[in-house]
């Protein structure tokens, strides 16, 4: 660190910190277990990591500095190793005959605790369901009772009454042939599948709500020591149960007959292990056809993605749509597909 002041010589090793830890989380989300459970938490912050790192380069070069290639091989392997979570979107896609439009939505039990403070947000989602008009509908933290004003579906399956867990349910215009419940071990979150009959084709799609933070995230979460240690061992703990769910989900689904859909909120980013165990070979709707950042959840005001729809290869997607719509915590997800033998 010759001819460096005090001041950068801190700078820099702040530097190489955060390019350490941004290539470290790279190698952790190929791993399918969690090395160090306390670091897998920086997998939330992975696009933050990004930024530093983008203004470690800025400060050196402004220096003239070669430390700024720290950084630069950082941004680099990190972008080889997560691919671009910015979307550059594509052409608006005309509704068509063999066209499949599947909508994934946590719609935080349509605000019947009154979380939100405005009028009649359970109505407003159902208002604004109606006016996408997917075909197929997958929610999460569902309300039993509002299927009465979904008519336009004659078909749906729930998760099941015997076990008192979180509700999920996926509605369908076409026919229901077969359904199931993963039933996750320790946890009031589950993962539910409907087979569904598209023509001369069946359809698995799978509608997963994976294990939650337990914690509304906002600067109030880490105002002291006490509850910002209470908060992040609730992270970790979190990141642990997902992987196990992750790995329960995983095997279900290789043993699945038909071609896979694959909806819902996994309360992870596309940067976690958990997520490269879930999506495997399928594809990711928003990696395809998707546009800007993709927020689906706002995390201490920052936007990230942990919802999502996930195509077999067997599928065109064909458009993908990320909604800016506060009627819940999340953000609705809606992608067009068309199977390859439907063409």
């Amino acid at each position: 660190m010759k001819k460096l002041s005090w001041f950068n010589r801190v700078v820099f090793v702040i530097n190489v910190l955060v390019a350490f830890f941004l290539l470290l989380i790279g190698l952790f989300s190929f791993l399918k277990f969690q090395p160090i459970p306390s670091l897998a938490v920086l997998s939330l912050f992975v696009p933050i990591l990004f930024v530093l790192n983008g203004l470690f380069v800025f400060y050196w070069l402004v220096l003239r500095k070669r430390k700024f290639l720290w950084s630069l091989w950082a941004i680099i392997l990190g972008y080889i190793v997560f691919g671009s979570f910015y979307g550059l979107g594509s052409d608006a896609v005309e509704s068509g005959e063999n066209h499949l439009k599947v909508m994934t939505y946590n719609v935080w039990g349509f605000n019947k605790n009154g979380w939100i403070k405005e009028p009649n947000i359970g109505d407003r989602i159902i208002d604004f369901v109606k006016k996408e008009d997917p075909d197929i509908l997958c929610l999460q933290e569902h309300s039993r009772i509002r299927y009465r004003q979904l008519k336009q579906y004659p078909f749906r399956s729930e998760t099941p009454y015997s076990t008192p867990r979180s509700i999920q349910a996926i509605f369908s215009k076409f026919p229901i042939v077969g359904s199931g419940s993963l039933d996750l071990p320790g946890t009031i979150n589950n993962i539910i599948y409907a087979d569904i009959q598209y023509g001369k084709d069946t359809i698995r799609v799978y509608n997963f709500h994976l294990q939650s933070y337990s914690i509304v995230p906002s600067a109030n979460s880490f105002s002291s020591g006490e509850r910002s240690e209470r908060t992040y061992n609730r992270l970790v703990t979190t990141f642990t149960k997902q992987l196990e769910q992750a790995k329960i989900f995983k095997e279900h689904l290789e043993n699945s007959p038909y071609q896979n859909l694959v909806c819902g909120d996994m309360n992870n980013t596309q940067f976690s292990n958990i997520y490269k165990i879930v999506k495997g070979d399928l594809q990711d709707t928003f990696r395809e056809k998707g546009e800007g950042f993709g927020r689906t959840y706002d995390l201490l005001k920052f936007p990230i993605r942990i919802d999502y729809i996930l195509a077999d290869p067997d599928f065109e997607v064909l458009s993908h749509q990320n909604f800016n719509i506060k009627l819940s915590d999340h953000y609705p997800v809606m992608s067009t597909l068309r199977l390859k033998s439907h063409q």
